[in-house]
């Protein structure tokens, strides 16, 4: 390693000499290894993604979708038995068909609610309701039903954790009694689950 000597000027116009008998010796400190030098000079390696990452993600819920649409008009006419069964096969059709699971539904007179939540990522929330708006309008002439049945729009909110699903369906689930229409919420017949989300 070499030599550093530290000298100090005595005088101004003196040449600067060491401050005692013998020089004073420090380690040069090499600022710029070559190794790192090296190093940032050669590509970045390819890495793999941990294995525990996997296991994290593998775990991590899928998002869930809280869905309200709501007749043409809000005209009153979806609590009907023979309606209601047409509207759920088609849910669970259209659902099939673009790749999501509905998990609860409660259909009211003028609207109905759901939770939904792909199948896969690239699962397109409206190609589902649109197909399911489609089919459903469609099916509806065979309970006497001409015309449309939806307005254009939907509501669709994305929930945040576990507890916000079943504080919203504990909210959608006493809409009936809230409205009117029944004096505890089980007694209201146009409800249900299909999937488990």
């Amino acid at each position: 390693m070499a030599a550093v000597f530290i000298f100090r000027k005595r005088a101004a116009g003196v040449n600067p000499r060491p401050t005692t008998g013998r020089a004073v010796r420090h380690r040069r400190i090499n600022l710029r290894p070559t190794g790192i030098i090296k190093a940032m000079d050669d590509p970045l390696p390819s890495r793999k993604h941990l294995r525990r990452l996997e296991k994290v993600h593998s775990t991590i819920r899928p998002v869930v979708y809280f869905i309200t649409i709501c007749t043409l008009e809000r005209k009153k006419f979806l609590d009907n038995p023979q309606l209601y069964d047409i509207l759920i096969e088609t849910l669970r059709d259209a659902a099939d068909r673009t790749g999501w699971l509905v998990g609860f539904y409660k259909v009211m007179p003028d609207h109905i609610h759901f939770f939904c939540s792909p199948k896969k990522p690239e699962s397109v929330l409206s190609e589902f309701i649109g197909q399911w708006k489609g089919l459903s309008a469609k099916r509806s002439s065979e309970v006497g039903h001409a015309g449309s049945l939806w307005q254009k729009e939907y509501f669709d909110h994305l929930l945040r954790s576990d507890e916000s699903y079943a504080q919203k369906w504990e909210y959608v689930r006493n809409n009936p009694v809230r409205h009117g229409l029944c004096a505890s919420a089980d007694e209201w017949e146009y409800q249900g689950m299909i999937d488990e989300l």
